[in-house]
């Protein structure tokens, strides 16, 4: 049972419209820090127990810097969001410097190999996550209306660092992509028929723009949930998007299926998507711009699989043979 500190650091992240899974995170290293403090209240504490906590990841957890620096987030949004009482801009603690992680990359041939042990109901969100690279809470999420066929590309909302882009679209995907909105259309059209049913979620500034738009077949998710849902902040009834542990667990299953001796995740699909362009001759550019990178140093890393490298160097043992 969580605190009834935790529950009000909760209801305030909900009232300023933070997403449910950066209250989910936050709310779990808040909750790590004041363990770490033996319980006391944060503010109690702040600049140096903050910079051994930080280091106690590194050091003790060896935590990636990207959860070092998650955890950071979480208690800088803390003391000066909620406590009104801001960190220190130079804090000293041990930064994790553990070694990125090479991405784990398919060829075509394993691709293929997946695909066919892929079952049909959940084929085309794994089709959109290596045919147009996307996350897969990216395809999860996607509504009907960011589907331009006209231009085959879709439109990224909200991505991660609340990034928007547009992404290119396999004309192949066309024809299952119009008998997938039939399918949503028909869930809509069950739904509109039920009193209770009120609307496809939005998000906040969305809903009050648009106050009709929670019923409008065009705002409802690409891939529905089986079933409806009562939403647990509003008490209201809806029809959620699919549930992502349903491809990751049809992901794993297919990668054992298929004999392919890698880590398959859902993510290999969006790294492969990134390295077979490169392989095709894109521009870094280009690649950068449809994986929805900030920083082009990020892309860069798909180079490592690229026959004669990230800067075109040719080994020398290359002209021996």
């Amino acid at each position: 049972m969580k605190s009834q500190f935790l529950n009000t650091v909760e209801n305030h992240m909900r009232t300023n419209r933070y997403a449910k899974r950066t209250i989910q995170s936050y709310s779990y290293w808040i909750k790590a820090f004041i363990i770490f403090i033996d319980k006391q209240h944060p503010a109690k504490a702040h600049n140096i127990e903050v910079e051994c906590f930080l280091s106690y990841l590194s050091n003790q957890k060896n935590v990636a810097p990207r959860t070092q620096a998650l955890a950071l987030n979480a208690l800088v949004y803390l003391y000066k969001e909620f406590l009104q009482n801001p960190l220190s801009l130079s804090l000293n603690f041990n930064s994790s410097s553990l070694s990125t992680k090479l991405p784990v990359v398919l060829t075509k041939h394993e691709v293929r190999a997946l695909f066919q042990y892929i079952p049909p109901t959940h084929s085309l969100a794994c089709k959109l996550m290596y045919g147009s690279g996307l996350r897969l809470m990216e395809a999860i999420r996607l509504r009907v209306q960011d589907i331009n066929f006209d231009y085959h590309c879709i439109q990224v909302w909200n991505g991660k660092g609340g990034k928007h882009r547009t992404v290119t679209l396999a004309a192949e995907l066309s024809t299952v992509l119009k008998e997938q909105i039939e399918r949503v259309r028909s869930y809509y059209q069950l739904d509109m028929q039920n009193s209770t049913y009120s609307g496809v979620y939005l998000p906040f500034a969305l809903a009050r723009k648009y106050p009709n738009a929670a019923k409008e077949f065009n705002w409802h998710y690409l891939f529905p949930s089986y079933r409806l849902s009562t939403d647990p902040d509003i008490n209201r009834v809806r029809r959620h998007h699919l549930n992502e542990s349903v491809i990751q667990k049809a992901i794993k299953a297919a990668s054992i299926k298929s004999n392919i001796n890698k880590n398959i995740t859902c993510h290999t699909l969006r790294h492969s998507f990134a390295t077979h362009l490169l392989q095709a001759g894109a521009d870094i550019r280009t690649v950068q711009e449809q994986l929805g990178h900030s920083d082009i140093r990020t892309t860069q890393i798909y180079t490592h699989v690229i026959e004669r490298g990230a800067n075109g160097v040719t080994s020398p043992l290359s002209t021996l043979i």
